[in-house]
């Protein structure tokens, strides 16, 4: 009976850990104590910007403040491809122009995202959560990037390496 007692007792406790279960950080959803407030800016030049020319030479796309931009080489008004709380920078595209590689921290650290050219489809291809990843740039073959991947240690700059990364369009 002492030991039934005591299995009755270990599953309530181990059911009530279960359910007290506290949920994920979302940097998309960071909760209220973050006090979010989205600003509106009209700008026609920009600084300690990343961008790229699409293969056949028509979009430029750019990251500004954090957000991923797309425009018409040949000038006018930028298109959001990616915007929001989540940091994101550094846009590539690829070899046939139909997908772009860039780095985003929405999945709770710098991580190598892609998306299609026009901004839809976005999808985590890297997973790191110590040694994040930027700088992503597209092999030849249109399938495989290397990024550069972050090593720190006592040093304040860190060190890092080329990490080669094959990723499955399914």
């Amino acid at each position: 009976m002492t030991r039934f007692l005591s299995l009755i007792c270990f599953l309530s406790i181990t059911l009530s850990f279960a359910q007290k279960e506290e949920a994920k950080w979302d940097v998309n959803a960071p909760g209220d104590e973050f006090e979010y407030k989205t600003h509106r800016f009209t700008t026609s030049e920009g600084t300690w910007m990343n961008l790229d020319v699409s293969p056949d030479g028509k979009t430029i796309v750019f990251d500004m403040l954090g957000d991923i931009y797309s425009m018409p080489a040949t000038g006018g008004k930028a298109k959001v491809l990616r915007g929001g709380i989540p940091f994101e920078i550094q846009p590539r595209f690829s070899p046939d122009g139909s997908k772009i590689l860039f780095t985003s921290d929405a999945g709770g650290g710098d991580n190598i995202w892609i998306m299609d050219a026009d901004g839809s489809n976005p999808k985590q291809i890297t997973k790191e959560n110590f040694r994040l990843l930027n700088n992503a740039a597209w092999m030849p073959d249109g399938y495989s990037f290397v990024a550069r991947k972050h090593f720190t240690s006592g040093r304040s700059l860190g060190a890092g390496e080329h990490y080669w990364r094959k990723w499955n369009a399914a």
